[in-house]
């Protein structure tokens, strides 16, 4: 292929490869159909990126999505038009929610036959709207690649999130002049990088007045690669610190400062001190209701600082005292600049305090569970993950109960290792996720958390991960039930269990096998350890390992609807706190 700023003539589909290659993208996720074919012809003649054939389009932009949060670079997935997009639509919004960097491409009907109705025709422009970043459609072939251009830097600036390029196939055979810019500028979309200096100031200086502080940062840390400004910004003040959902392991879960995820399944010791704090630093995080619940009960007492990239967020959900637009890192490396040269230091005392208050909350151990037990309980089996992969495996699950085991019982110490959908809470999320993660980094450990409801949302991404030889490890914590939809209708619908639970599952062992993978049945707590080590010790090959769990285990603590932090449910034996 040409250099990307030699022009020549091209046809469209050369143009949108040779794009590609200027990008520097080395893996697209994609299914072929009659609308990409003049794309999927282009992209046999080149070996500058691999193409990875999915089973399924929602796996394709899942595994694009997964690629791309445990990477950092933009993913990349390519669908045909009609069904391959709307196919594509689930992973599309799971990304949105997320903001993470993606760029779609979908194959559309030729241009003159938009709006007839056409075989596989639909209007992918329209049906994405509401859960994209942007998005275009290519009408002309010498727009193309300026189009691409802008999509992948729409995708990657500002708040991240999924761009969607919808390309009719007459596009992708016509010919243009191929001239590829290496910088954009558009007038319209100028993100805010950097914070305002007067700004910073006055919440350095609320910062440091603090009595009662709480750091919450969110996964905005993790996507501006903020981690390390927020450990030296956190070391620097002393303050405890809580992580949402999407923003664990940007501080490492292990440091005594952490006190734990906050929200809905939070630690108690957070939620506490979400809700007896005066000063709330919050930083990359977006106030969302499983976080605050109750929005009236809500930090009652605290001023907030509130750090985003969207200008937004800030004070959409809850009102904050300061705003601070910019990105995590640059804002932070200002602010902690400002705290060092006014030379002032927090109250000592107050703040002694104040982790007093805390380390009474910590003792509570809200995370207890019944380890004398002959079931196999879902907690152990994370905390043996972690034991035994030292905390340093990269994790994706899907939806639901298994999903907060995960989160409250594997210590993550580092950013980008955690993948899950937060937002959009997407069964099926969980292994095509995971494919993208072993395709960005192929020599280590990527473990698939699941349950066996999400896990056949898309199972058939077992065959993808035999054709590319992906030795990922999937984690089924199988327990019969839809859990956490059991866990509510146990909770608040009287212990009607309508349709919660799942009958006729297939033999997993001979589904895996049949696939040409591995397959384990864990059923006893006395296995556990050593499946698990001779799971981690195949290195070639995925492994299915099904763990038949305590049906009955429920995730605590637990924020129901309407309630404050101050509001949780710990146990059954443990009611409210």
């Amino acid at each position: 292929m040409n250099e990307a700023n030699q022009a020549e003539m091209m046809t469209g589909a050369d143009i949108f490869v040779n794009a590609l290659i200027a990008e520097g993208v080395e893996h697209v996720f994609g299914f072929p159909g009659g609308a990409v074919l003049h794309i999927y012809d282009a992209i046999f003649k080149q070996d500058k990126f691999q193409h990875i054939l999915v089973r399924h389009e929602q796996g394709a932009v899942h595994a694009a999505d997964g690629y791309a949060r445990s990477s950092g670079k933009p993913g990349v997935a390519l669908l045909t038009s009609g069904p391959g997009a709307t196919n594509g639509i689930t992973g599309i919004a799971t990304a949105y929610l997320d903001s993470t960097p993606l760029v779609v491409f979908t194959g559309q009907v030729p241009t003159s036959l938009i709006g007839n109705d056409a075989f596989q025709e639909v209007d992918s422009v329209g049906i994405s709207r509401p859960c994209v970043k942007h998005n275009f459609l290519v009408k002309d072939v010498g727009e193309l690649a300026i189009t691409i251009k802008k999509a992948f830097y729409i995708a990657t600036t500002g708040r991240p999130g999924p761009v969607l390029v919808d390309i009719p196939k007459d596009v992708t055979a016509n010919r243009a002049l191929f001239e590829y810019p290496k910088t954009i500028e558009m007038r319209s979309y100028k993100p805010v990088v950097v914070g305002e200096s007067g700004q910073i100031r006055r919440a350095a200086e609320m910062i440091l007045s603090a009595k009662r502080p709480v750091i919450y940062s969110g996964g905005g840390v993790v996507l501006s690669n903020g981690s390390q400004e927020l450990i030296e910004f956190t070391r620097l003040l002393g303050y405890p610190i809580t992580q949402t959902l999407m923003g664990l392991g940007a501080y490492p879960a292990t440091d005594p400062q952490f006190i734990g995820m906050l929200g809905m399944h939070g630690t108690y010791e957070a939620n506490m001190a979400m809700y007896e704090c005066d000063t709330l630093i919050a930083i990359g995080a977006r106030f969302d209701d499983r976080v605050t619940g109750e929005l009236e009960k809500f930090c009652p007492d605290a001023k907030i600082v509130h750090l985003d990239i969207d200008p937004s967020s800030i004070s959409k959900n809850v009102k904050v005292d300061i705003p601070l637009v910019g990105t995590v890192d640059r804002v932070l490396q200002d602010l902690i600049q400002v705290i060092k040269e006014m030379g002032r230091k927090p109250d000592s005392d107050a703040l002694a305090t104040w982790w007093g208050q805390i380390d009474t909350w910590r003792a509570t151990d809200c995370l207890r569970y019944d380890r004398n037990n002959e079931l196999i309980k879902p907690q152990f089996v994370v905390e043996k993950l972690h034991e035994l992969t030292q905390g340093n495996a990269f994790v994706t699950s899907d939806v639901g109960q298994h999903q907060m085991f995960a989160a409250q019982f594997y210590k993550f110490n580092q950013p980008r290792h955690w993948i899950n959908s937060g937002g959009l809470g997407t069964m099926g999320f969980g292994l095509p996720a995971a494919m993208g993660v072993q395709i960005a980094h192929p020599n280590d450990t990527v473990v698939c958390i699941t349950g066996e409801g999400s896990i056949q949302m898309c199972i058939q991404e077992l065959s993808t991960c035999k054709q590319y030889d992906l030795p990922i490890k999937i984690i089924m914590l199988n327990n019969r039930y839809l859990g956490m939809v059991r866990q509510w209708q146990e909770f608040f619908y009287d212990k009607r269990y309508s349709h919660t639970y799942i009958d006729a599952l297939p033999d997993f062992m001979k589904l895996a096998d049949s696939y040409g993978h591995v397959g384990m049945r864990i059923e006893k707590p006395s296995e556990v350890e050593g499946a698990l080590k001779e799971a981690l010790a195949i290195k070639e090959s995925l492994v299915f390992m099904d763990f038949l769990i305590d049906q009955g285990e429920n995730v605590y603590p637990m924020i129901a609807a309407g309630k404050g932090h101050n509001e949780m449910l710990l146990s059954p034996e443990r009611e409210l706190a």
